[in-house]
C-alpha cells in the first residue's frame, strides 16, 4: 500500500516533469534563462577530469563513500524501528498514543538540524566535518541509552540521535558530485546508494538477534552506534 502510489508518481513523472528548462511551461523567460545560466555554471566548475562509468565502478572513492552509507543505514533502520520500542520499555503502562507522540519529538529534532548543518556545509562549502561530526554525536548517544532508564534523558539521547543522523544526509549526497560528473556521478551515486542500503537490512536484523541476549535490545542498539562511529571516522579519510 506504501509503495503503490510512489510507484505511481515515478511512472507519472516521465510524462509531467519537464526535461530541461526550456521544457518548463511554469517557468518565466527570466526564470528559465537564470536556470540555464546557472547551470552552464555548475558546468564550467565540474572537475576538468572526467571519470568513465567504468573507472566510477572501481573508484576507492566512490567505495568509501558506499561504506560510510552502509554503516549509516545500520544506525538509521536501527533508530527507526526500534525507538518506539525503546520508549515503550522504559514508559512501560502508558499508552501508545503517548508513545507515537513522544517518537516524534526526535525526529522533529532532526528535521530542524537537518536545515542548519545543511546551511553550515553549504556556506563554509566543507563536506566531511559536516558528515563525520553528527554520525559521531548519533553513535555516542545510542551507545549511552543502555545508561538511563529514566524518559527525559532517553528522550534527549534520542533527539541527540536523530538530529546527527538526518544532518548527514545533505552533506553526504553533496560529495559525490564534487568529483563526478555526468553519468559516472549517476552510476556513482546509484552504487553508493545499492551498497548503503544493504545496511538497512543489516541493522534491523543484527539489533533483532542481539536483542535475545541479556543486554536486550540496548546490545544492539550499541552495536548500531558502533556502526555510525565507524562510518564517522570512514568520512574524513580522504583517497
Amino acid at each position: 500500500m506504501e509503495g503503490i502510489p510512489a510507484v505511481l508518481c515515478g511512472i507519472g513523472t516521465l510524462f509531467v516533469l519537464p526535461s530541461r528548462p526550456d521544457d518548463a511551461v511554469f517557468l518565466t523567460n527570466a526564470e528559465r534563462s537564470w536556470i540555464a545560466a546557472e547551470l552552464d555554471r555548475d558546468r564550467r566548475e565540474q572537475p576538468s577530469q572526467t571519470v568513465s562509468v567504468l573507472r566510477t565502478l572501481t573508484h576507492p572513492r566512490v567505495w568509501q563513500l558506499a561504506a560510510v552509507l552502509f554503516g549509516f543505514d545500520i544506525g538509521l533502520y536501527a533508530t527507526t524501528f526500534y525507538m518506539p520500542q525503546a520508549m515503550k520499555t522504559i514508559l512501560a503502562g502508558d499508552s501508545n498514543t503517548l508513545i507515537g507522540l513522544l517518537v516524534l519529538v526526535p525526529h522533529l529534532a532532526g528535521l530542524l538540524a537537518m536545515i542548519v548543518v545543511s546551511r553550515s556545509s553549504d556556506r563554509r562549502l566543507e563536506r566531511r566535518y559536516h558528515c563525520a561530526i553528527p554520525l559521531a554525536c548519533a553513535g555516542v548517544s545510542l551507545l549511552l541509552l543502555r545508561i538511563t532508564q529514566t524518559s527525559p534523558v532517553s528522550i534527549v539521547f534520542w533527539c541527540v540521535a536523530a538530529m546527527g543522523l538526518y544532518s548527514f544526509f545533505g552533506p553526504f549526497f553533496a560529495i559525490p558530485s564534487a568529483f563526478l560528473s555526468g553519468y559516472a556521478a549517476a552510476s556513482g551515486i546509484a552504487l553508493i546508494n545499492s551498497v548503503g542500503n544493504l545496511g538497512g537490512f543489516v541493522g534491523p536484523s543484527m539489533v533483532g538477534a542481539m536483542a535475545e541476549g541479556h543486554n536486550g535490545i540496548y546490545g544492539g542498539l550499541a552495536f548500531a552506534g558502533a556502526m555510525l562511529i565507524v562510518s564517522a571516522a570512514l568520512a574524513v579519510l580522504r583517497k
